[in-house]
């Protein structure tokens, strides 16, 4: 008789233990087994035809350039400021462009850079990087019943919106064997707003560097929000080589090593901008003679 009762407490605890487990938290339950279903393959397309343009095509490599080519070259720094009209697809809200390059570089997919310098000297571990994307603070909140004081620690992951504007280092070269002046992309390095604890922005400041002919294939499987054209399907890649996007001159290599609104405010810093632009699109005309 003993036996059989220990064997019905046991077995009503083992059935109790599984009923809190349940009613503990159902929701987080659900979107468990939602997040970890598979994908049906028999889904309703939401489109036409399902496309893989992007995934079937391959990026053209660089054209291998000799040192003893290149007659002439520059280095430039610019500003991609996504709120201008342009660059709205910087910030579309599906998949912002942050939200891609920061997610391939926690999981490690792509590398990233410190931003002590911009040469790519130091490489940033995936810990580092995830960081950065996140800030914790400590929150006091009080217990309803016995009204004590609890410090919980929260989590903040950085938000997309955050981050508006984007640093590009570029360089231009003349390539005496075509004889054509051709600009490269060299790296691209993320711009998140700092502020105060009552929410007052104070500066920006970079978060990592990429090296972006590293990062050409992954931004090549990724579509760009086109809003002429929904058909048309522009990659990152394809948006970064055409240059579709607008942007202004900060900074380009001088014997200060100094940006120009160090020495330069207001109208001044604007002129001395679209100058250097000039200078960089006249370059080449100014070889010629006719």
């Amino acid at each position: 008789m003993n036996s059989v009762l220990k064997f019905s407490i046991v077995l009503f605890a083992m059935f109790f233990a599984f009923g809190q487990a349940i009613a503990q938290d159902p929701e987080e339950d659900l979107l468990r087994t939602e997040s970890s279903a598979p994908e049906d393959d028999d889904a309703p397309i939401d489109g036409i035809v399902k496309k893989r343009l992007v995934e079937e095509r391959e990026i053209l490599t660089y054209e291998p350039i000799r040192e003893a080519d290149i007659f002439w070259e520059k280095k430039v720094w610019r500003v991609i400021d996504i709120r201008e009209k342009m660059n709205l697809p910087f910030a579309y809200p599906e998949m912002p462009f942050f939200t891609i390059i920061m997610d391939a570089a926690v999981n490690g997919e792509i590398d990233t850079y410190s931003t002590e310098d911009d040469k790519f000297t130091y490489k940033l571990e995936p810990d580092e990087v995830a960081s950065m994307g996140a800030s914790v603070d400590t929150v006091i909140t009080f217990d309803p019943e016995t009204y004590e004081e609890n410090i919980q620690v929260v989590r903040n992951d950085l938000n997309p919106e955050d981050v508006k504007r984007y640093r590009v280092k570029e360089i231009w070269f003349f390539d005496e064997e075509s004889s054509t002046m051709q600009v490269r992309i060299l790296g691209i390095a993320p711009l998140k707003d700092v502020t105060d604890d009552n929410g007052n922005f104070r500066y920006e400041q970079p978060m990592f560097w990429v090296y972006y002919p590293n990062v050409r294939e992954l931004l090549a499987r990724h579509n760009v929000f086109n809003p002429g054209n929904d058909a048309s399907n522009i990659t990152w890649e394809d948006l970064m080589e055409r240059r579709l996007f607008s942007s202004y001159i900060m900074k380009s290599s001088n014997v200060y090593d100094r940006r120009l609104q160090d020495y330069l405010t207001g109208v001044d810093l604007l002129l001395e901008a679209d100058k250097i632009k000039n200078e960089l699109f006249n370059f080449e005309q100014d070889l010629w003679s006719y």
